[in-house]
């Protein structure tokens, strides 16, 4: 009978614990869609206040339950292409006075940087200001500060100059003590994506190539620091060397900012350029709330009646469905496709910011790029990565768009499988045994080691992928195959290396795409609106979405410092078999 009560009561509770979250899920509902029909309003004499220490992502994805508490999700991350966007109505808006920058440590690639701060730049020639704070600031925020008219420095803060670093991680060790063995099999000098796995440090090859590319970004970087501030390269490279940027009073004294002071002695210098009372608040708007002020909607954008179709796609490259952080096979053939066959697409922009991943996939998005150029233009568009798998995307276009600091080229092929046997055997005490009925039926195998001649033809296998990559490689880019395979060999190359190399037709931003697109098909500017693609999740996907695990989150949360390792070690599920990938796992600070 107490059993029987403690289970009644259990469902009573549970009962009622469901219809109060389900309560406050209507409450929340009602609220997100009331409020998403609410248009912010931007007065006269308004500020638009930039927070861009955020993730920086292609296209942002819409929250509606942001702000909701417990139910509000993710959503945070900004959109390169509202941001742009947002940037360019501002120019043109009487009501906005200028900007107020807050960027101490953006979270992106330097090619996503490098189109903010052009679009920062373009926003200047209305003659607004610009004026930027920080607390503390990266060489990555201070990239963007630099452009600002003044650029203040919290006394007690901190300027971070002492050049870029590219550190790599490496798990030999890892798998020694596990009793796992890396199967490798590789084609190229430079294809290092495998080291992490039979080296505890950098092979030669890959120093070379890390601290070629580091340096092309850090060069870049200085002599446009240098022209927005009016410094001299070689003095801004003298810094970094001595570390003479110990204290504000530093930055200061060579001109890296323009004042030392707190935030609301910068905020009384904008009231005083706006002619507002001191006792008053400045009227700011947030980067959200002005786009929605502004109604900007980038899934259909300009006028005429021609399109111009711009298909996005950005994360590692697999078969199957695009996710959040994934470029599927089957979605970005679906999306070339149907603008391939609308007869008033007029030209495509594939903008691809990816490492890389699955080569099949890579090969079938390559198929698709090639049937729609004998309809209509295709011009590739490069984001902070198109290297490897991600540049075999774009190499059958007619044209490719780059930034200086993008990271690109890697045009290299890996294998890799991993031998479990010591480890299930000595770690767990499994054993495994087989009947076969022929001799390689059991190939390619994790669970024992491959005969010789099994590996031979993984070896060979690998080879053919490259030479067909080498060989369509050299075709799209009008290159003798002796030439191209003299810049391969899985080495990575900055946008302003590719550009020199042949493997980049023009360096520039997904705007400088767009541009030669409609050039490319003889359309005037006006005459042709821009259609995003894939279409942002409707409201409805997104609150399932919202309700889902954000896996990478909790591993954030609960490990620290230690999540990327995490994540990267589950991410070996997807390396097995045959990739496209850059060369390592590197993130440029």
């Amino acid at each position: 009978m107490r059993q029987f009560l403690k289970y009644v009561l259990a469902t009573i509770v549970g009962l009622l614990l469901f219809s109060f979250v389900g309560f406050l899920l209507l409450i929340g509902i009602g609220a997100a869609l009331s409020s998403s029909d609410k248009k912010t309003t931007v007065k006269e004499n308004t500020v638009l206040k930039l927070d861009l220490d955020k993730p920086i992502e292609e296209r942002s994805v819409e929250n509606p339950f942001k702000g909701f508490g417990p139910i509000s999700g993710g959503g945070d991350a900004i959109g390169l292409i509202e941001l742009k966007k947002a940037l360019k109505e501002a120019k043109d808006d009487d009501n906005i006075k200028g900007i107020y920058l807050q960027t101490e440590s953006p979270q992106a690639g330097w090619a996503s940087l490098e189109e903010v701060r052009d679009a920062l730049v373009d926003f200047r020639q209305s003659k607004k200001f610009v004026y930027a704070y920080g607390e503390t600031m990266t060489e990555k925020g201070y990239y963007l500060a630099s452009v600002a008219d003044k650029i203040y420095l919290n006394p007690a803060g901190d300027l971070e100059w002492n050049g870029l670093n590219a550190e790599l991680s490496f798990f030999k060790g890892t798998l020694d003590k596990l009793g796992v063995k890396a199967e490798i099999f590789k084609v190229g000098e430079f294809k290092s994506a495998v080291e992490p796995f039979i080296r505890e440090d950098m092979s030669d090859p890959n120093r070379k190539q890390v601290n070629s590319f580091l340096n092309s970004v850090n060069d870049h970087m200085l002599v446009r620091v240098a022209q927005s501030r009016n410094l001299r390269v070689d003095s801004l490279k003298r810094y970094a060397d001595n570390l003479t940027i110990q204290k504000p009073a530093d930055a200061l004294r060579t001109k890296l900012v323009t004042n030392i002071g707190y935030q609301d002695e910068l905020e009384s210098v904008i009231k005083k350029q706006l002619g507002v009372d001191e006792k008053k608040k400045i009227n700011y708007v947030s980067l959200s709330k002005y786009e929605d002020s502004e109604k900007i909607e980038t899934d259909s954008e300009g006028t005429g009646s021609n399109r111009i179709a711009v298909i996005i796609a950005s994360g590692d490259i697999q078969s199957g469905k695009s996710g959040d952080n994934s470029i599927g096979s089957e979605t970005i053939v679906e999306e070339i496709r149907k603008a391939r066959l609308d007869d008033k697409v007029k030209a495509i922009v594939l903008r691809v910011n990816s490492g890389g991943g699955s080569a099949l996939a890579s090969d079938v998005m390559y198929r698709e790029v090639q049937l729609a150029r004998k309809s209509k233009p295709v011009i590739g568009s490069m984001s902070d990565y198109a290297a490897s798998g991600g540049y075999y995307m774009l190499m059958g276009c007619d044209k490719i768009v780059a930034q200086p600091n993008t990271i690109t080229g890697s045009i290299g092929v890996f294998s890799l499988l991993f031998n479990t046997e010591n480890f299930f055997k000595d770690k767990l005490g499994i054993t495994y045994d087989r009947v076969k009925t022929n001799t390689n039926a059991d190939f390619p195998t994790g669970t024992h080691e491959m005969t010789p001649f099994q590996k031979q033809t993984m070896q060979r296998a690998t080879e053919r992928i490259y030479a067909e990559f080498t060989g369509k490689a050299a075709a799209g880019r009008k290159l003798p195959i002796d030439s191209l395979r003299a810049i391969a060999g899985g080495r990575v190359w900055t946008g302003s290396q590719g550009k020199a190399i042949g493997l980049v037709d023009q360096l520039g931003g997904l705007d400088d795409a767009i541009k030669l697109a409609a050039q490319t098909a003889k359309l005037k500017e006006g005459d042709y609106r821009l259609k995003y693609q894939p279409r942002k999740k409707e409201f409805f996907e997104q609150l399932m979405m919202s309700f889902g695990n954000d896996e990478e989150a909790k591993i954030q949360a609960q490990l620290g410092e230690l999540a990327p390792y995490v994540k990267y070690m589950k991410k070996l599920k997807t390396m097995q078999g045959m990739q496209m990938r850059l060369p390592f796992e590197v993130e440029i600070r």
